[in-house]
């Protein structure tokens, strides 16, 4: 450990030491977490001397309130000193890298991707390295993203992040998953300890006094014995973090004009220099000023002149902005913007900070800042700006439009509380009818659920009607998706539906149109699925490899039951949606396609899908499609005998089902749960855990997934003496095949038909099952002749049964299907023949997350290119493949294909 004249930080320097000594064994995060001056920037700096010493390269920001406006302003100045190593990053990730840093023109970037360039960027420095952020509550939207993406993945390599984040303050960093380390107030012994090594020889009444107001606060035991009358701090009753700003703001107006004026200037610009700071001074006051100014800042102890001008506590800055009066403020603005007339999109924040008045010249270019920090994924920018010109607008038509597109980009940062008080702030002026629409619109099109107030279906409808009739297509389109999309998380009933299918007949729409066909598809699966299907049967090789449509069309055969094709537009889809950098869309698609897989019975396509799915849906914060890929993971859990690990799942992804009320989450949940009831035997919990999904009054009700599990509730019904109510619900769905040509509808209705027949009916309906094309439908199959084997074998015709019930054996061990093998088994010991005892393959051994790997490694890609495709840097892939191979009993990735390939076979 270095020497070091912290006080009672012994605990918390060990555990950064410990980080950083190991740096090159593993990398890491930690957040540093605490009040303002209770001492983060001195730990921070204590690890970066620890770093310095070990041969660490130290790369560090600070965030600060100025530059939030300027998307990716935090990272361009942490990766500055190792930016020639972009040009060596794929070329994805460096144009991506390159656009959002200003250092070349280039399509709007994915904060993704971008994550993904600064990860390799950073892995590739030639050296370990120490990221340090400091007020990371007041970086950019843009850099925080990056940051934590960055942070999620260091466990491999010899990298270590470490950020400094205040109390009380909300930060990006906030939903990052990040470990975190509560810097807490030092003791009442220490506390003394450090007061009396600063301030000897206090009177007592006033040494109490200053130990009560700083609460252990080290920054507040320094500072304020040596700043605050002794009189007015016996009657200070501010908290200490005002008292504080006023400590540092009574050493401010005791400076010189000069001074103040330079400290004002740079306490309200953004990543200034010195020569920056003294001319902007010079423009507002009008006379020369040196650099021997800033000596009376740096003799009190506010700035460091070491290495440019730099701020000794963020208190500091907030104290002069404080203590400073409005005019001097704008003087101050006024003096940067003319200081940045070379710089526009820094130059117009301090044109509108200078200006109380409406002004629609730099109103305009705030519109215009808007939209290019919209260009480089810089959304919090963005909506910025145009709260920004709202403000500065000069007509209430052209306030109110800014305000609501700064809702609507709220919509897509997933702010709620913020898209509330943007369109209240709208309401409050004077709003056209085509404005009210928007507002409605916005409001309302949270697509991944609900909020608050939002409007129900019919007004949906009627909105989309209007605003197509006003002449906008577009965003009557964008009105009727959302509602859509409202039909597949909840139960909007029978006349929502209607209103909303008049509405999409009425539209001008090609019929053939992707948009069309998927709202169709959510808003009437039965009625509609024999449009859908046609339509997805003609698109199908027609998209133009547009993973947008491919995921349009996936979501829309998954609604109908067409598992083959939602299996293979998602998979399309997300290969598209990767190149891409689109994490978010990427999470969806690895939704659907994990869910479609799985009722296909391809767990070793689902397994990693789904994993990826819910690690995506985290990490992009889409709390429904979170739950939809954990309840996957759940009836991928139970379908594989992992009935504990089931359960978990299940009951995580039913607490965020429950909370926002999204019924396919809460179904497949069912689902889950019904299948690991039926493998363990408990029939009669599992017809109850399957029923709820067919019952309109419960919330797992769910109009078109009910359609696709009726085969799990016949067979527990016939198990628990439940026949009759399951026929009750078979003569529904009997009425819903007519309509549609659901394959998952007809395969589940055939077996069905044959479970629940008499015997003089029965091997003739299992006949018929089996004669369907149940080409990619390999679970169908089995379970098909795993119950008519089953029938033989009870009507004493065992030689038979055992045909069935070998080829039900064998598709389940190479589907992975645990329970159900074990089941075939059973009845072929019943019927006189024993099985080979079965070898748990490549699935079984591996996590999901690591068999996806070793997928990717056995056809051939390398490991960069395998970090490209699952945003993980190369070291953490070859850190997984050594974890692999002595799992799987090889020694190289030369023996990956043979393995994986028998774990298939």
């Amino acid at each position: 450990m270095r020497k070091t004249t912290l006080l009672g930080r012994v605990a918390e320097q060990e555990r950064l030491a410990a980080l950083v000594s190991g740096i090159t064994e593993h990398g890491g995060a930690l957040l540093l977490r605490g009040q303002a001056g209770i001492g983060k920037s001195a730990l921070l700096g204590e690890a970066a001397g620890v770093a310095q010493a070990g041969g660490v390269r130290v790369l560090s920001v600070t965030g600060a309130e100025s530059e939030q406006h300027f998307p990716y302003a935090a990272l361009q100045q942490l990766l500055y000193p190792v930016r020639s190593g972009i040009e060596a990053l794929p070329r994805p990730q460096r144009d991506a890298l390159k656009a959002a840093l200003g250092l070349a023109e280039g399509g709007l970037p994915d904060v993704y991707l971008v994550g993904l360039a600064a990860l390799n960027l950073l892995s590739e420095a030639g050296t370990p390295l120490l990221l340090l952020v400091e007020d990371a509550h007041w970086l950019d939207q843009a850099s925080a993203d990056v940051l934590a993406f960055v942070a999620r993945r260091l466990e491999s390599e010899p990298i270590v992040f470490l950020s400094a984040v205040r109390d009380g303050v909300r930060c990006q960093f906030d939903k990052a998953g990040l470990p975190s380390l509560q810097v807490e107030p030092l003791t009442d012994e220490l506390s003394a300890s450090l007061l009396d090594r600063v301030s000897p020889g206090l009177e007592q009444p006033v040494r109490e006094r200053l130990l009560a107001e700083a609460a252990g606060n080290p920054l507040a035991l320094t500072e304020l014995p040596h700043t605050v009358q002794p009189d007015s701090l016996l009657k200070a009753t501010l908290p200490l973090n005002v008292r504080l700003e006023h400590a540092f703001g009574d050493k401010f107006t005791a400076l010189p004009g000069p001074t103040r004026m330079c400290l004002l200037v740079a306490a309200l610009n953004d990543r200034g220099t010195v020569a920056e700071t003294l001319a902007a001074a010079a423009a507002a006051l009008g006379v020369p000023v040196g650099a021997d100014a800033l000596a009376p800042a740096a003799e009190a102890r506010l700035i460091d002149l070491e290495g440019g001008l730099t701020f000794r506590h963020p208190l500091i800055r907030s104290a002069i902005v404080q203590t400073t009066t409005a005019p001097e403020r704008q003087a101050a603005h006024r003096a940067l913007a003319d200081a940045l007339a070379k710089e526009p999109e820094r130059q117009v924040w301090h044109l509108a900070a200078a200006t109380s008045t409406p002004d629609e010249t730099i109103a305009s270019a705030l519109v215009t800042a808007a939209e290019r920090a919209q260009y480089r994924a810089g959304v919090g920018a963005a909506i910025a700006a145009l709260q920004e010109a709202a403000r500065l607008s000069e007509t209430p038509q052209l306030r109110a439009d800014r305000l609501l597109r700064a809702a609507d980009l709220s919509v897509e940062a997933g702010r709620p509380d913020l898209v509330r008080r943007l369109l209240a702030e709208a309401a409050s002026g004077e709003l056209t009818a085509q404005d009210q629409a928007r507002a409605t619109w916005i409001r309302s099109s949270f697509d991944d659920g609900l909020v608050e107030d939002t409007a129900g279906p019919i007004e949906l409808a009627k909105l989309a009607r209007s605003v197509h009739e006003d002449g906008d297509l577009e965003l009557a389109m964008r009105v009727l998706w959302g509602a859509g999309m409202r039909c597949f998380w909840s139960e909007p009933g029978p006349e929502g539906r209607q209103h909303l299918l008049d509405v999409a007949d009425s539209l001008p729409l090609d019929e053939r149109d992707p948009r069309l066909i998927a709202i169709l598809a959510y808003v009437a699966p039965i009625e509609r699925g024999k449009t859908v299907a046609a339509g997805l049967m003609e698109l199908a090789g027609q998209t133009g490899g547009d993973p947008q449509i491919e995921r349009f069309l996936g979501s829309a055969a998954l609604q109908i039951g067409g598992f083959e094709l939602s299996a293979r537009f998602s998979s399309s889809a997300a290969a598209g949606l990767r190149k891409q950098g689109r994490l978010g869309l990427l999470g969806r698609a690895l939704t659907v396609h994990a869910w479609s897989a799985t009722r296909l019975g391809n767990l070793g396509v689902a397994l990693p899908a789904a994993e990826e799915a819910a690690r995506l849906a985290k990490e992009t914060n889409q709390t429904f499609m979170y739950g939809f890929a954990l309840s996957t993971q759940a009836e991928i859990a139970a379908l594989r005998g992992q009935y504990a690990e089931a359960a978990a799942l299940a009951a995580e992804a039913e607490h965020v089902g429950l909370a926002a009320a999204a019924r396919p989450v809460l179904a497949t949940v069912q689902l889950a749960r019904g299948l690991a009831a039926l493998g363990e035997g408990r029939h009669a919990d599992a017809f109850a855990d399957l029923h709820r999904i067919f019952d309109p009054a419960e919330p797992a009700y769910q109009l078109a997934l009910r359609c696709y599990v009726i085969a799990e509730l016949a067979e527990a019904a016939i198990r628990c003496g439940q026949e009759d109510a399951v026929r009750k619900i078979v003569r529904e769905l009997e009425k819903d095949a007519q309509q549609t040509s659901s394959p998952a509808l007809h395969t589940g209705l055939r077996y069905v038909r044959a479970v629940l027949a008499s015997d003089d009916k029965a091997e003739k309906l299992f006949g018929a099952a089996l004669a369907a094309d149940l080409t990619g439908w390999p679970l169908e199959r089995g379970r098909l002749q795993l119950a008519f084997g089953e029938w033989l074998r009870r009507h004493r015709r065992a030689a038979e049964s055992r045909v069935h019930l070998r080829a039900a054996r064998e598709t389940f061990d190479a589907l992975g299907l645990v329970p159900w093998s074990e089941r075939a088994r059973n009845e072929l010991r019943a019927a006189g023949e024993i099985s080979p005892r079965r070898t748990p393959d490549a699935r079984e051994q591996l996590t999901a997350h690591e068999l996806s790997i070793a997928q990717l490694a056995a056809d051939g890609l390398t490991n960069r290119e395998i970090g490209q495709r699952l945003y993980l840097s190369h070291r953490t892939v070859s850190t997984h493949l050594h974890r692999i191979f002595p799992k799987l009993g090889i020694t190289s990735r030369a023996d990956l294909p043979a393995v994986l390939q028998n774990a298939q076979a």
